[in-house]
């Protein structure tokens, strides 16, 4: 008789409680590596999580001892297919499930707050800044190893992200000088949120989450969209997309609530999604 096989970890833990959804990266044996199949349940997960209506702050986080040291360099193997290098395969990968990953976390409806609860390396780094909110452990460091132990660029959005939060002469400093930036550095540099002890982190994570429960449904889509119109427009036009969002907000249930609530000297109780 064949003995059964044991039921597979799940690389992503997933609990829910009041209106809060907390994903756990979960191969801390390996410090959280984003493999292939982490970054398929994580993004399964956030889909989830889209739909799911009485969700409304996801907290991420990382299982062990680190949060994400990024790629999985040991299990990159030679192509299977005739005529694709590596470098081939990697683009493939990347475009089909790494960049689509960021693109979810950054398109969600609901805030997410990422607590970084140990070392960020390589592409780890990005999955962190993707979210809305970082908040670190005072123990946790930000490493970009990309560019001088492996000569290549750093990806999955630290490009991006990393330059619009510290400004691009801290990207540059990380990306080329080999040191790990720690977590009351990064929040001096305007990188992360706040650091906070590691025994707190996630008591503060969850408090911040619940903070962002309460907001408008549509808040975090409406402050994501401002602030990143504003990275390419003048400020005349940044001025004109301002009056048309209120133009169409101030209409809004959300805002006669605010003003209800202020006037009633009362907390805002607002729609949910």
């Amino acid at each position: 008789m064949t003995a059964p096989q044991p039921t597979p970890q799940p690389c992503i833990l997933c609990e829910q409680a009041d209106g809060i959804a907390t994903l756990t990266l979960n191969l801390p044996h390996k410090l959280n590596p984003i493999a292939k199949d982490l970054q398929v349940e994580l993004r399964d997960a956030l889909e989830r999580i889209r739909d799911d209506r009485t969700v409304r702050a996801v907290i991420l986080t990382g299982a062990g001892k680190a949060f994400c040291v990024g790629a999985d360099l040991s299990a990159m193997a030679p192509p299977g297919e005739p005529g694709q290098t590596l470098g081939d395969q990697t683009a493939e990968w990347m475009q089909k499930l790494s960049n689509p990953l960021i693109e979810t976390l950054r398109t969600l409806p609901v805030p997410v707050v990422a607590a970084v609860n140990g070392p960020a390396a390589g592409a780890g780094v990005g999955l962190a800044l993707a979210a809305d909110v970082t908040i670190a452990a005072r123990s946790a460091y930000f490493y970009l190893p990309f560019l001088p132990k492996l000569g290549i660029v750093p990806d999955l959005g630290c490009t991006w992200a990393i330059p619009r939060r510290a400004g691009r002469a801290r990207a540059m400093g990380m990306a080329l000088l080999d040191e790990r930036l720690s977590a009351g550095r990064a929040v001096q540099w305007g990188l992360i949120w706040a650091c906070a002890d590691d025994e707190q982190l996630m008591d503060e994570a969850r408090a911040i989450a619940q903070r962002l429960a309460r907001l408008p449904a549509h808040a975090v889509l409406e402050a994501r969209e401002a602030f990143e119109a504003s990275e390419h427009h003048t400020l005349k036009e940044q001025l004109h997309y301002e009056s048309e969002r209120q133009r169409a907000l101030i209409d809004r249930p959300s805002f006669r609530e605010g003003v209800s609530a202020f006037l009633q000297k009362r907390p805002p109780v607002f729609e949910t999604r």
